[in-house]
């Protein structure tokens, strides 16, 4: 989790404070946990790669939201801020304020070393509970490493994992395809050098 949880509230007591408040909470078993802020080389991660996905998604069906676009997790009842979510067709929000997407395609997660445990067990496991859901991304910040969980049409999930900057990530789902240079081309001097 991002860090210590506030006392049990409702969903609808949750998203009234998230709504009002100056910094992102997520929402998971009836208590609001505060989102740490991330480093650098996670900004870079995540600037880069979201912008690689809205080249490559201009002008099609499927768009891009950043981490400020929160996601509704059902039947897990967990409000999250995934780095991107990519949602194709007609994006389906919460409510009226479109603050909150229900039916994300793709979802990416940059690792923290203080969520990268919570982000592959039980957050991973609540997302691929999204019908919608057909891939889910997690980047390292540690290496030049990839991880991609595809849904097949049985419901299974299989994972594809990305290592060396000469390869690509290949989300199908949507049809677009990064090379690992592209999204890794600002942080990887620093990485080669841990």
């Amino acid at each position: 989790m991002p860090s210590a949880p506030h006392k049990s509230i409702t969903e609808e007591e949750y998203l009234a404070l998230d709504r009002q408040a100056p910094t992102k909470s997520e929402y998971a078993a009836a208590e609001m946990f505060l989102m740490a802020g991330g480093t650098s080389n996670h900004s870079r991660l995540q600037g880069d790669l979201y912008t690689e996905l809205n080249l490559r998604l201009s002008g099609g069906p499927c768009e891009a939201f950043g981490s400020d676009m929160r996601v509704k997790v059902e039947p897990a009842r967990m409000y999250a801020y995934p780095d991107i979510s990519v949602v194709c067709g007609t994006p389906l929000f919460l409510d009226a304020i479109e603050d909150t997407l229900l039916n994300p395609v793709v979802i990416v997660e940059v690792l923290s070393p203080s969520t990268e445990a919570y982000d592959r067990g039980k957050k991973c496991q609540n997302y691929q509970s999204i019908r919608s859901l057909q891939e889910f991304v997690l980047v390292s910040q540690e290496q030049v490493r990839v991880e991609r969980f595809l849904r097949a049409q049985s419901g299974t999930w299989t994972l594809h994992t990305y290592a060396g900057i000469d390869q690509q990530l290949s989300l199908d789902s949507i049809g677009v395809s990064i090379p690992l240079s592209a999204i890794y081309r600002r942080v990887s001097a620093t990485i080669a050098q841990q």
